[in-house]
């Protein structure tokens, strides 16, 4: 179902707001539009919107005094970014905040013009969607997740976790650059020893049940969890798998491991899209997204489940649980 919405800037609850382009005191109403890469009941999307729009209100930007915004949630539907898209550059915002790649890459294709803020990209110059970090020209700059050498430290990690690590299940997306590069990454991480990968395509749920299943009765091996919008979105299920089959795994991001996931290592997520208000605020009072470097973030934070290392009878490394910078007991 198409979700056609205003959010406001305080808690995510959704109103309906006048089409005028004043308010009634006379202010003109900026406009904002979002493309989200997630459904819209997901937790995780709503807790970063939520960021993004108190960090937008804390530098003043009120829903229904100064700012009208609207929203769409892709979701894990590739049809509906382009036509999310379409729909959000009709209507001529000031600026549009685009979560994740499939959103930045669907804007694109419909404006060249409209300034574009991204939060949570991978590559965003290896994916094209900017000329250079520092230089990004065009319409488009934000905020990355991480760059894809990331990819060999979770490798890293499983190998610290088992020092005799053979066999690694890559559930990555074949169809997106980012997916491609991620696992380029751990190949070439993996290179120099006897490894064998196993790629799984995480963008069908029934897909990725046989894959697991057919892993787990294969090898008795590990699992790495790259990011893309279906591991996102299918983040339950590949969890559950995991802890089914007893297949640890490492993800990229701490809402894995929060949700019984086993590891993670990666960027704190909400930060990116606070980041982004932050750009958004700039545009709106006149400046140019081509004018604003892409930036990465400035923490990695290691999660560890030690309530799912117990539950599928591992022992971690001491050193692995004095170098984590959180705990889950």
């Amino acid at each position: 179902m198409k979700r056609r919405e205003f959010i406001t800037l305080l808690g995510g609850a959704v109103v309906a707001l006048p089409n005028a382009a004043r308010a009634q005191d006379g202010t003109r109403i900026r406009r904002i539009g979002i493309l989200v890469n997630f459904p819209p009941d997901d937790e995780e999307a709503q807790a970063r919107i939520r960021a993004f729009a108190q960090e937008l209100q804390t530098r003043g930007w009120i829903e229904g005094k100064n700012l009208r915004t609207e929203i769409r949630w892709a979701g894990e539907r590739a049809e509906r970014y382009h036509e999310y898209a379409k729909e959000l550059v009709a209507l001529a915002p000031d600026v549009i905040l685009a979560s994740g790649s499939p959103s930045v890459a669907a804007l694109q294709l419909v404006s060249h013009d409209m300034p574009i803020i991204f939060a949570n990209v991978i590559d965003p110059v290896g994916a094209g969607f900017v000329a250079s970090l520092a230089r990004p020209g065009g319409n488009t700059t934000g905020f990355t997740a991480f760059e894809y050498n990331i990819s060999s430290k979770w490798l890293e990690l499983l190998k610290e976790l088992t020092p005799d690590l053979k066999w690694v299940a890559v559930v990555r997306d074949p169809l997106t650059a980012s997916g491609i590069g991620q696992f380029a990454a751990i190949q070439m991480a993996s290179s120099s020893s006897a490894l064998e990968l196993t790629a799984i395509d995480p963008r069908d749920p029934v897909v990725i049940k046989r894959a697991f299943a057919a892993f787990a009765r294969e090898n008795n091996g590990w699992v790495i969890v790259t990011a893309s919008t279906a591991t996102a979105v299918y983040r339950d299920l590949l969890v559950s798998l995991a802890q089914q089959y007893r297949l640890p795994a490492v993800y990229p991001f701490r809402y894995f491991t929060t949700n019984g996931g086993l590891a993670s290592y990666g960027p704190e997520t909400i930060n990116g899209y606070v980041s982004a208000a932050a750009y958004v605020d700039r545009v709106l009072k006149g400046e140019k997204a081509a004018d604003l470097p892409v930036q990465a973030p400035n923490k990695y934070e290691l999660l560890i489940n030690l309530q799912t290392a117990k539950a599928m009878g591992l022992k971690l490394p001491p050193t692995l649980l004095t170098r984590a910078d959180e705990v889950i007991e």
